[in-house]
């Protein structure tokens, strides 16, 4: 008889039973340190299991999500952080950090959150920290809980920013007193990624005063990358490995939270958030839109830093053409919301929703917010409630970039949304294929059993798909395996996703625009298109051609892709074109060189008679007057012999700054001869061209006569004028410069 063998499973449930009684699951200590005067301003609090299977963290996190029983284990390792920090001496100035496991606030009620704040004993000051996960998941309910942790006093820690390109959107709506950078940024090469994490959480904590702190410092190379990251507190085995109890050898000092400026919690609605006094304007429906779009448009230029929330009154304005834009967002910004009455909770894969109540006061309200990093904007829009033609209802609205009301309305926006995932995973609507024969039944409707054909397409070097646009989304339902290494991803994370998973932030929105507006129509298109490649998201181009596949009826079904690499052919076109354009501005600096002075940058005499001219011929339609203005500097040849060339270019140069910075917009001054300068006047009224003409010539003469120093010595030097209007002195342009040149001894400085 075979011996009795022990159940594994058996030996984990038991052994996770043995670690949520009571004093099953301990907690260890690692200090954070302030990185100027290595001074411990905090403990941060790590789960450990009893000893056995379960002792390390991964495992024993691992057992209890299995056995549907998360909540328990992260509630014990609370109790355990408190019990020890308690009984270590962990209190004030001190902080204790303290982890929610992010499924546990996806799932917990709002009680149970508040619960973890309410237990703690009074002498602790506590750091929740949460990740960005789980306001993603539970936004409208996170934020409500953070607000009443922040009112029991506790502070709040965004973990792992820079893991997920939406840490950094919800930085503003979370606003966290500490962030906490992913290890990888002190630990690995920086690169573009880690410079655009930084630029973000830099300008955030000058904005508020968070801290910011380094995870992962094991060595001095990781500390001063640390430092130059701007990170001020700092985590890792250089400073202290967990212990059970808490590192001694290091002085102790305090850990300052900023006093966030809140503005009275979250709004009533996002256009209550306008502050008193603003401007607002009227706009149709129409105009609205319009604005919208354009919002829309800046966010997706922004990419996956950006939230975008939005309401649309009634489900009945989220039309098929909105939908096919927010597709378009949810797939390339951080996080979007939508808000109307009769929305559901989701109303396309990846949206969060919500359904208004009809004396919501959003629900009379158009609103579109924008919010990133360095960026942030919000159309808030009020309903009029007039009548007459939908594009033409009539609202009352402000456009603003102030951050604070954005803010503000985002989060109003936020806190209406249902609990939810934070996304929608794509679920494929085929098999993969084998190397025979594709499974999908869309592919077998298409190619049957054509073995040639199938393996033709596998075989041909352009990437090759087929989108089915009966089902919602227009997924792919096949790729070839060029497809494949185009696209960057395995066959089996390609089928069942829309192909705007490929396109990037600097894809042009035009081209675009023409290929939906082709597939609409059942039409062929033809494009170019920046794409992105894989994970890494690596540029390249495509030349992409769509053909319709109809059915029997002649009804379009599918739309069958060919897509060629020709990044190497546009990158050739554009080398090319920037020789072109660098032939072009050379010949284009000659040109300018033919018209301005290269000492002093002032048009030559040449350029000067075109523009009179051409200020006469407008002056003769216009029954305006011009004034010319001769002024010649004394004395230019006598310093040159005492100081030297150089020293008499750096008074003309001194000259023409000068006097072109005494000129009215729309006025010419320009270098005549060696020592001379001419002024044109144009646009005069020839009532009182000759008084405007000499109270110009006062300006000028003064700005001339100042003191310009050679040598260390100033030389103040005189100068002449002479004028000349038309049409009192002259009526053609060599006459108004033969009067004003003929007059220069008339008029001389002072």
């Amino acid at each position: 008889m075979d011996p009795v063998r022990p159940n594994p499973d058996a030996a984990l449930a038991a052994a996770l039973d043995e670690a949520l009684r009571p004093g099953g699951v301990r907690s260890v200590f690692q200090p954070i340190v302030e990185l100027d005067t290595g001074f411990v301003v905090a403990h941060e609090a790590l789960a450990r299991g009893p000893e056995g299977p379960l002792q390390r963290p991964d495992h024993l996190f691992a057992a209890a999500r299995a056995a549907g029983r998360l909540a328990e284990l992260d509630s014990a390792c609370r109790v355990a952080a408190f019990e020890g920090a308690t009984r270590h001496g962990i209190a004030a100035p001190l902080a204790l950090f303290v982890n929610v496991e992010p499924e546990v606030l996806d799932t917990a009620p709002l009680e149970e959150l508040l619960a973890i704040a309410e237990a703690a004993p009074g002498r602790l000051r506590v750091v929740m920290e949460i990740t960005e996960r789980a306001i993603a998941a539970r936004p409208a309910e996170l934020l409500r809980t953070v607000a009443r942790v922040r009112e029991l006093g506790w502070g709040i820690a965004l973990d792992d920013v820079g893991a997920d390109p939406m840490s950094l959107a919800f930085m503003p709506l979370l606003r966290p007193d500490v962030v906490k950078l992913d290890l990888r940024l002190v630990q690995e090469r920086p690169g573009p990624a880690i410079a655009q994490i930084m630029n973000a959480v830099n300008a955030y904590a000058q904005a508020t005063g968070a801290a910011v702190l380094a995870e992962g410092i094991e060595d001095d190379r990781h500390l001063a990358m640390a430092h130059a990251l701007g990170a001020t507190l700092g985590q890792g085995w250089l400073f202290g490995r967990p212990s059970d109890v808490p590192s001694t050898d290091r002085p102790a000092g305090a850990l300052p939270l900023p006093v966030h400026r809140d503005a009275g919690g979250p709004a009533g609605s996002p256009f209550s958030c306008l502050p008193e006094g603003t401007t607002l304007r009227r706009a149709p429906k129409s105009l609205l839109i319009e604005l919208s779009k354009q919002l829309e448009r800046e966010a997706m230029r922004l990419g996956e830093t950006c939230v975008v929330a939005a309401t649309f009154q009634e489900a009945r304005h989220f039309t098929p053409s909105t939908t096919q834009r927010y597709r378009d967002l949810v797939e390339r910004t951080g996080f979007v919301c939508a808000l109307g009455e009769g929305l559901p909770v989701e109303p396309l894969p990846g949206l969060r929703g919500a359904d208004l109540a009809p004396g919501d006061p959003v629900r009379g309200e158009w609103d579109v917010v924008v919010l990133a990093p360095h960026f942030s904007v919000a159309l808030l829009a009020r309903d009029l409630g007039t009548t007459g033609p939908d594009l033409e209802r009539q609202f009352e609205y402000a456009l603003t970039y102030d951050r604070d009301v954005s803010v503000r309305a985002a989060r109003s926006l936020l806190d209406r949304v249902a609990p939810g995932a934070p996304s929608t995973p794509h679920v494929p609507v085929a098999r993969p294929a084998t190397a025979t024969a594709p499974v999908d039944p869309y592919v077998a409707e298409l190619l049957g059993d054509n073995v040639l054909v199938r393996r033709a397409l596998d075989a041909t070097p352009s990437g090759v798909c087929l989108v089915d646009v009966r089902l919602p989304d227009q997924p792919l339902v096949y790729v070839n395996a060029a497809f494949e290494r185009l696209a960057g991803l395995p066959r089996e994370e390609l089928l069942g996703r829309n192909c705007r998973f490929m396109q990037g932030a600097d894809t042009d929105p035009a081209a675009l625009g023409r290929i939906r507006d082709a597939v609409a129509a059942g039409e062929e298109c033809r494009e170019v298109l920046l794409n992105v490649r894989g994970p890494e998201k690596t540029p390249w181009f495509n030349e992409l051609h769509l053909a319709p596949v109809t059915d029997e009826s002649g009804a379009v079904i599918q739309y069958i892709g060919v897509q060629v690499d020709v990044t190497a052919r546009v990158e050739a076109e554009r080398a090319l074109q920037r020789e072109r354009d660098r032939g072009l501005s050379y010949l284009a600096q000659i040109e300018e060189l033919a018209v301005t002075d290269p000492l002093t940058g002032l048009p030559t005499r040449a350029h000067l008679q075109q523009q009179v001219e051409t200020a006469l011929w407008n002056a003769r339609a216009t029954g305006d007057s011009v004034g010319v203005i001769a002024l010649a500097v004394q004395g230019h040849a006598q310093l040159e012999c005492e100081f030297g060339p150089a020293a008499a270019e750096t008074l003309m140069r001194s000259t023409a700054e000068r006097l072109r910075g005494r000129l009215r917009r729309g006025d010419l001054v320009a270098r005549w001869t060696r020592d001379s300068f001419v002024v044109l006047l144009p646009g005069l009224a020839r009532t009182d061209a000759g008084e405007e003409t000499e109270r110009v010539v006062d300006q000028l003469t003064a700005a001339a006569h100042a003191p310009v120093v050679v040598d260390g010595t100033p030389a103040v030097l005189a100068v002449t004028v002479g004028t000349a209007c038309f049409p009192h002195n002259a009526d053609d342009v060599a006459g108004l410069l033969a009067v004003a040149d003929g007059t220069t001894g008339r008029t001389s400085a002072r």
